[in-house]
């Protein structure tokens, strides 16, 4: 059985476009994943992505997640409140495009509707533009999170291509 899903592709071109928000109390914090640790990033790709259909990477082997997080050009973030795991994104640089695709992004489900999304997408874009690129971008879905694209929208990130695919 097929699904038609419609996927929009989001940009942002300079960081002066970005509309903030409010940060969360000092409780939380956002860290680059250093050194790389493959485990967080299939616990987030996992658990975040199972309300979501998330699966291209459920089939990948230890080492394909090892060699994926090892890359020079992907950096992940991980998002904590105190040392509870909250949240996380994963950063793809094209530095030769000058640009950066948030590839992951997601919270936790008992921390969604409490605006930290909003923050977070924040703080992954100002991250991204202190790394002297002209373009953030990335894409997401009707399977994705209900808020995620009115989020992504009203952080100043414009829909640049829409297209419906079938699953």
């Amino acid at each position: 059985m097929t699904e038609q899903v419609k996927r929009n592709y989001l940009e942002i071109k300079s960081l002066k476009d970005l509309n903030k928000v409010n940060q969360p109390n000092k409780d939380y914090s956002l860290k680059l994943l250093d050194p790389e640790n493959f485990q967080l990033n299939k616990f987030f790709y996992k658990n975040i992505g199972n309300k979501h259909r998330w699966v291209d990477r459920l089939i990948w082997s230890e080492q394909q997640w090892i060699e994926y997080v090892s890359k020079e050009s992907v950096k992940t973030y991980i998002f904590k409140k105190k040392n509870d795991l909250v949240g996380f994104f994963e950063l793809n640089f094209h530095i030769d495009q000058k640009e950066v695709e948030i590839a992951y992004f997601g919270i936790l489900e008992e921390y969604q509707n409490k605006k930290l999304g909003s923050h977070l997408l924040s703080e992954a874009i100002r991250i991204c533009f202190n790394q002297n690129i002209d373009r953030v971008w990335l894409h997401t879905c009707s399977l994705d999170h209900k808020n995620a694209l009115n989020n992504y929208i009203a952080r100043g990130m414009k829909v640049f291509k829409t297209e419906i695919v079938n699953i």
